[in-house]
């Protein structure tokens, strides 16, 4: 009887497991596993049924020249939205956790709200805001004498105007993490600071920031893998256009997929995409936690 008891015990931990490993193996492991198989067979419209083609579709993916732009477009945008947005954040977070009063939580909700608008209604929010004829921005840009901007038609601003959306979009999230960050920071570390004489650039110098490191690690994961699947914005604000200027990785996929019906090469697409996201965030990982603080 005790044995059995013993062997319930051992057991019970991996009993709670099941339903979230069940989750993920019907919905991440094996969705990965089944686009892994059929990126090597060639299966489109033309074909009734797959044809095995070993690594065809991977060579047929550098050798389309759309690729080569959806690729620079990914990189833009990735770089263009993760440092702004990590900046605002850690700005807007910093703000905030000063003693301000009852003020405080009004503009926590109000830098926290756009991230509870969903990431469709957020796109067509934008695509009348960036509107050339009866947007705002453009409104406001006609005051100061601005001439009006085809944004979401316009080859160079098209990709900016859902960079812009998207820190809009998510700075607020990063914020919350930055500022719970800060909270945990011991506060007698500012007073014996501040009692040797340094000003505020020092104690963000010296405390703040260094002290930041873990929580700065996972913000610029969550920002690489967030920037990396945009898919919303561009499908909704402007379905990769205007010649292909605004069109991203998983837009490229989904086009693939279900647009032209090839199958084959949308799944040699994603697992590229999952592989070189792995990569990516293992490199980082691994240089950025060789200069982050764990311990106070």
């Amino acid at each position: 009887m005790s044995s059995s008891r013993l062997n319930l015990t051992k057991i019970r931990p991996y009993l709670y497991l099941v339903p979230s490993l069940a989750l993920l193996s019907v919905f991440t492991y094996f969705p990965i596993l089944y686009s892994t198989y059929l990126s090597f067979f060639r299966q489109n419209v033309f074909t009734l049924e797959p044809v095995f083609d070993w690594f065809a579709n991977y060579a047929a993916v550098f050798e389309e020249p759309v690729f080569k732009i959806v690729v620079r477009n990914t990189v833009v945008y990735a770089l263009g939205t993760i440092p702004i947005t990590m900046f605002l954040a850690l700005l807007m977070a910093i703000l905030l956790n000063e003693q301000l009063g009852w003020i405080r939580d009004i503009y926590r909700v109000a830098c926290f709200y756009p991230t509870m608008i969903p990431m469709a209604a957020a796109g067509m929010l934008a695509v009348w805001l960036f509107n050339p004829g009866i947007g705002l921005i453009n409104h406001y840009l006609k005051m100061f004498g601005v001439p009006t901007i085809e944004w979401l038609y316009d080859m160079k601003w098209a990709l900016p105007a859902i960079m812009l959306t998207a820190i809009w979009k998510n700075f607020g999230y990063f914020m919350l993490i930055y500022l719970a960050g800060l909270q945990n920071i011991p506060g007698e570390l500012y007073e014996s600071a501040s009692i040797e004489g340094c000003g505020f650039w020092s104690r963000l110098r010296y405390i703040t920031l260094p002290l930041l490191g873990p929580t700065t690690v996972f913000v610029v994961i969550q920002g690489i893998i967030t920037s990396f699947q945009v898919f919303d914005l561009v499908y909704v604000m402007t379905q990769g256009g205007p010649a292909d200027r605004t069109n991203v990785f998983v837009y490229y996929i989904y086009q693939n997929a279900f647009r032209f019906w090839d199958f084959g090469q949308a799944s040699a697409l994603t697992v590229m995409f999952v592989i070189v996201l792995l990569i990516l965030v293992f490199i980082l990982t691994r240089f950025m936690e060789r200069r982050v603080h764990y311990e106070v």
